[in-house]
């Protein structure tokens, strides 16, 4: 175990070379709120609502501690403020274990016009200016590639017995009763991700439409969303997208998101309704990612566990 005065100092040195990074970049650095009263709707993560004694939210008003700045970043970004990113903390419910925190840091951020391409190549650009020691190999991977050569199918457009097929003995390993998109998340999460090699920056694009999240899709294939993944070795560090911009499809996959929830018994979410309006008053074109600020340093410093890049 390193000494805490030595994780505060390394913590401190790679927060100031990525605001160096951006500053040369002309990208201008945002503080957003951390309490807000909406969560977020997706299924697969968990807001954390908090006692409204500790806040100056009125009684009939929810508050939450933000899982991330997207919501007020894009607000920023329809009023005009143009390149923008964020680092500091987030937070997280039901996650807990050697890669995962109820709060952590996050870096993100947005730019104006770009592809999700070059918005990757800046994420691969960043991760070797902060470890210049490190002889990274870079591979870009489209999900359809891995798919065809895991599976032998394009698992996207397969039915739901087809996929299982695919999957044969692998399935035994599997959680029951889930539906083809959930089936998908747990053959890439435990199947594809633990097999990405040490010493290598993959980068996986083109996910599944049912994977899109705030993605938009491609305009000349609709199974498809502009959606890219970094992952250090097997171990994720950033999720980026070409950002939707249609306030009507957000708010389709709001609802959607909630009807998964009522399904699965979790709680619905108010949905950010400013952000709806700040979409229909025009959120220009634009790429945006987050990463994670302790998986990097755990990528970097090859660290075993996140606690290892925490504040002690």
């Amino acid at each position: 175990m390193q000494n805490p005065a030595d994780i505060v100092k390394l913590r401190a040195q790679a927060a100031s070379s990525i605001r160096q990074f951006f500053a040369e970049r002309n990208v201008l650095e945002v503080m957003s709120p951390v309490l807000t009263p909406y969560g977020v709707t997706d299924p697969h993560l968990h807001s954390i609502e908090i006692d409204q004694a500790y806040s100056q939210a009125s009684p009939s008003q929810r508050v939450f501690l933000r899982t991330s700045p997207e919501y007020v970043h894009k607000r920023l970004l329809s009023s005009g403020v143009g390149d923008l990113y964020e680092l500091g903390p987030v937070f997280r419910g039901h996650e807990s274990g050697r890669h995962h925190r109820n709060e952590f840091w996050m870096l993100e951020w947005y730019r104006l016009n770009w592809s999700w391409r070059q918005l990757a190549d800046e994420v691969i650009e960043l991760i070797r200016r902060l470890s210049p020691a490190r002889d990274w190999t870079v591979e870009f991977r489209s999900w359809l590639s891995i798919s065809e050569q895991d599976l032998g199918i394009d698992a996207n457009s397969a039915s739901l017995c087809a996929l299982k097929s695919a999957l044969d003995e692998r399935l035994d390993a599997a959680p029951q009763a889930l539906d083809h998109a959930e089936l998908l998340d747990w053959w890439f999460a435990s199947q594809v991700q633990p097999s990405f090699q040490a010493e290598t920056l993959t980068v996986v694009y083109d996910y599944p439409a049912s994977q899109a999240a705030l993605a938009r899709l491609k305009p000349d294939q609709p199974n498809w969303a502009e959606r890219f993944e970094v992952f250090a070795g097997p171990l994720e560090l950033a999720n980026g997208y070409g950002e939707l911009t249609e306030p009507d499809e957000q708010q389709r996959r709001f609802k959607l998101d909630n009807q998964r929830r009522k399904t699965l018994g979790l709680p619905q979410m108010p949905i950010d309704r400013t952000l709806l309006d700040a979409m229909q008053s025009g959120l220009p074109n634009c790429a945006g990612v987050a990463m994670g600020f302790e998986r990097l340093l755990m990528a970097i410093f090859a660290m075993h566990t996140i606690d290892a890049a925490c504040y002690p």
